[in-house]
């Protein structure tokens, strides 16, 4: 069990090295776009020599690669181009904004769909089933810009219930988060709900289920103390996999609410050639992807016995 968490933890490290040295690479190797992008395109080029100079662009690419991974495991992710500040201060708030943006969604998602999956699931090619899993698919169809859309034009010019951005310009409004959380909840709900349904299916028709009814077993002890813990195995690995979409899948809804997440800052910093900003929101974003990866291999191995053991 700790060789492979071991593993996993290396697999970890490994990648976060290759993604850093591919972010290096694509975004840092050609000084002359760094120069470009923090002095602007109007600059001379005689400008541009002198910055990079200054701030040790000319130096071996292998010296500042590693100066500049050290100084983003440090906390020091350099100076924000657009915001003129430094780049933590920009994005440990949007970061926050985002979670807290996450967190509502998932406390909605996971019961709903997990109830859904697990209703759905138990009686395959039934009615139930049939019309969960049509109103599933077509929640998972439409793209999150057409529910956002859709939801702003009943409930904020329509019926005039909700506002229609979610900026937080005057402090922390919960009811500016309805929208947003609703579009994220329409979305995710329908593809858990999918992958529990199938889980849940699959379970169902195992011998040691069929075993449990011809004992004469009630039918809720079979669902509740049989089928349901193993039919949740996968949904388990699923869920934690939408961490890192709620992160990096956020980017339309937050656009289209003015919510000032994580999304929200990649997109502006790369409509305004904001390297450092990326730099540092992809690594972060690398950051939670492989963790939350990570994660879902080791609860997935504490939950399925044939793992664990072997």
């Amino acid at each position: 069990m700790l060789i492979f968490i071991g593993k996993r933890l290396g697999f970890m490290v490994v990648t976060m090295v290759v993604v850093s040295l591919l972010v290096f690479l694509m975004l840092q190797l050609n000084v002359d776009t760094v120069a470009i992008s923090v002095l602007g395109p109007y600059s001379t080029e005689e400008q541009r020599m002198i910055w990079l100079e200054s701030n040790g662009y000319y130096r071996p690419a292998y010296v500042r690669y590693f100066e500049w991974l050290v100084n983003f495991f440090s906390g020091n992710f350099g100076q924000s181009v657009r915001f003129n500040v430094p780049v933590a201060d920009v994005m440990w708030p949007r970061l926050w904004n985002t979670a807290i943006l996450g967190f509502w969604a998932m406390a909605i998602i996971i019961p709903t769909s997990l109830f859904l999956g697990v209703l759905s699931g138990m009686r395959e090619g039934s009615a139930q089933d049939r019309v969960i899993s049509v109103a599933c698919i077509g929640t998972v169809s439409v793209p999150e810009f057409a529910t956002a859309t859709f939801f702003t034009s009943i409930f904020v010019f329509g019926l005039g219930w909700l506002p229609g951005t979610s900026s937080m310009s005057d402090g922390f409004d919960w009811v500016q988060l309805i929208l947003p959380v609703a579009v994220l909840v329409t979305y995710d709900v329908g593809y858990v709900s999918r992958m529990t349904r199938a889980s849940m299916a699959e379970v169902m028709t195992t011998p040691y289920i069929r075993t449990a009814f011809l004992k004469g077993l009630p039918y809720n002890v079979v669902i509740g103390k049989h089928a349901l813990r193993n039919a949740l195995i996968a949904p388990f690995t699923v869920i934690l996999l939408q961490v890192n979409w709620l992160l990096n899948g956020v980017i339309v809804v937050e656009f289209a609410f003015a919510y000032k997440g994580f999304g929200a800052l990649l997109l502006e910093a790369s409509l305004t050639d904001d390297m450092p900003v990326i730099q540092a929101c992809s690594m972060v974003a690398v950051f939670v992807a492989v963790s939350t990866q990570v994660l879902a291999d080791i609860g997935y191995m504490y939950l399925n016995p044939r793992i664990r053991f072997k």
